[in-house]
This record gives C-alpha cells, structure tokens and sequence, in this order.
C-alpha cells in the first residue's frame, strides 16, 4: 500500500473533539503555582464552613493548602514541587487515617468543583479539573456507610 492508497486519518467529527491542551501543560496556562494557591484557598475557604468536611481536618488548615497547593502544581506540570517537600504523594496512606464515606467524598468533590468554577479557568482547563476531581473522588472512600457493611456474606466466609 503507497501513502495515496491509506485511509484519511484525520478524526472526524463524530470522534470528538482532539484536546489541544495535555494535563502536563495545565500549570503554564493557568500561570503556575500562584492559581493553584489560588484554587486551594477557594476550596479550605469551603472547608473551614462546612459541616460535614470541617471537623475531618484538622485546626490549622495552612499546612494542608500547602500541600494540596504543590500536589496540584505537580500533577499538572508544574514539576518535583510536591516531591520535593514530601517525597511520593501516596495519597491512600495519608488519608488512611480519616473516615471518608461516599457523602464525605462526594462533599470533597462539591467544593473542589466550585472552587475551580471560581478560578475563572478557560473551558478546557475546566474540563481537565474536573474529570480529575471525577477519578479521585471515588479512591477517597475509605470507610463503607453502615448498611453496605451490613450485606449478607457469601456462604463460606
């Protein structure tokens, strides 16, 4: 087969869309970690009012914007900064030790999106953040509400 004889590989529009923007050229366009510090306020400024998430942190919340700052700066390009300070994110383990159910995870979720719809982010940046918020939510669960955990066994265990 010659190159005339190959099949168009262009997508076309019922492919969607080709995203111009790759996660790892986030913390560029949004201007670095100066926004995601931006971001995380946003979000502990949520945090600090809330019911249901306030009391899982804990009093002096400075120490964790600064941690959740150079995560997010890291993840999406912004380099080692998180690394640096705290080695590998290991993000189970660090919250192992708080009771996160699905309506905690899903509060996380809640604020996290409104403090990215605050930011004033382009729409594709946007989208990016929020399909992350998306994927985490669900690995933040570390603790089963009662009726879940209260579901038959299976015969033999």
């Amino acid at each position: 087969m010659n190159a005339d004889d190959r099949p168009d590989e262009t997508p076309s529009p019922s492919d969607g869309p080709t995203p111009s923007l790759e996660p790892h050229q986030v913390f560029d366009r949004v201007g670095g970690l100066p926004a995601f510090e931006a971001l995380v306020e946003s979000f502990y400024a949520r945090v600090a009012t809330d019911e249901l998430l306030r009391p899982m942190y804990p009093e002096d919340l400075e120490p964790g914007k600064r941690r959740l700052a150079l995560f997010f700066a890291q993840y999406w390009g912004g380099g080692d900064l998180y690394g640096r300070e705290r080695g590998h994110p290991r993000l189970r383990m660090r919250h192992a030790p708080f009771p996160i159910d699905p309506a905690a995870a899903l509060r996380w979720a809640e604020l996290m999106a409104a403090a990215i719809g605050d930011q004033g982010f382009d729409d594709e940046v946007d989208q990016l953040l929020l399909g992350y918020v998306a994927r985490a939510t669900p690995t933040l669960i570390n603790q089963l509400p009662d009726e879940v955990q209260a579901l038959p066994r299976q015969p033999g265990e």
